[in-house]
């Protein structure tokens, strides 16, 4: 499917996810660099070391996709957003459920950052339903939707508040490209290549099965930080995307 993405090449389209701690993180990032574009700081790494570890990453050449998630009334949000941006995140993420204003009011918070700082607002995105979850998961907590028709309409949502894009698993990469357009960030986590295990997502594909279906980018974490050698296991992922 071709995006406005489709011609950027595989490597800058992969981020690694640094879920550990930061002397593993910024360890793996030097083991990486050169080859990696993207480092993801999740809420572990994050809460642990705050701004430090994004700059520790900047300052090695790399973008850096900040997933902490926010979730709260639009005053807090759009200020823990431009707090994001300030720390000097590329990229940002957002519950979707949080509703409309609160996602424009993390967009507002970015949009002021940038004016401060006189640059370009970071790449917003609002997390639809967790890969982790699946129809009964959703259903247990109420939701009367399958987790494909909660991804939707969670993302029509996304497109209300105008913000770059969404998290969603690469199952529903296709549709949602469809509803977003050729231009929209849609990132996925839940990216397993060929013969990995699992681990706890419920809804995966193959990298190469993602990209085909319309992601942007791809989260890859366990298969590479985990892997005897990172830098084979990323190459390996990069040559799997091109052969396709």
């Amino acid at each position: 499917m071709l995006t406005a993405f489709s011609n950027t090449p595989a490597r800058e389209r992969i981020i690694v996810a640094l879920d550990c701690g930061k002397d593993e993180a910024l360890a793996l990032a030097d083991k990486l660099a050169g080859h990696a574009v993207w480092m993801k700081v999740g809420m572990t790494l994050y809460y642990a070391h705050g701004p430090e570890v994004v700059r520790a990453l900047k300052e090695k050449g790399f973008k850096v996709f900040l997933d902490l998630k926010l979730h709260d009334i639009p005053h807090q949000v759009k200020g823990a957003a431009k707090a994001v941006a300030n720390s000097g995140a590329d990229m940002m993420t957002m519950h979707t459920f949080g509703g409309v204003a609160m996602m424009q009011a993390a967009q507002e918070g970015v949009s002021l950052s940038a004016s401060e700082r006189g640059a370009s607002p970071i790449v917003t995105l609002g997390v639809t339903v967790l890969t982790s979850m699946d129809d009964e998961t959703l259903a247990g907590l109420g939701v009367g939707r399958s987790a494909a028709d909660q991804v939707k309409a969670l993302a029509e949502k996304a497109k209300e508040a105008q913000i770059s894009g969404v998290v969603a698993s690469p199952q529903e990469a296709a549709v949602l490209r469809g509803i977003l357009g050729p231009d929209a960030y849609i990132v996925t986590p839940g990216v397993r290549p060929a013969g990995a295990a699992l681990g706890d997502q419920s809804r995966v594909a193959t990298p190469a099965k993602a990209f085909a279906d319309g992601a942007s980018h791809i989260v890859v974490g366990r298969p590479i930080t985990q892997a005897e050698d990172p830098v084979a296991a990323f190459e390996a992922i990069v040559d799997e995307i091109q052969e396709s």
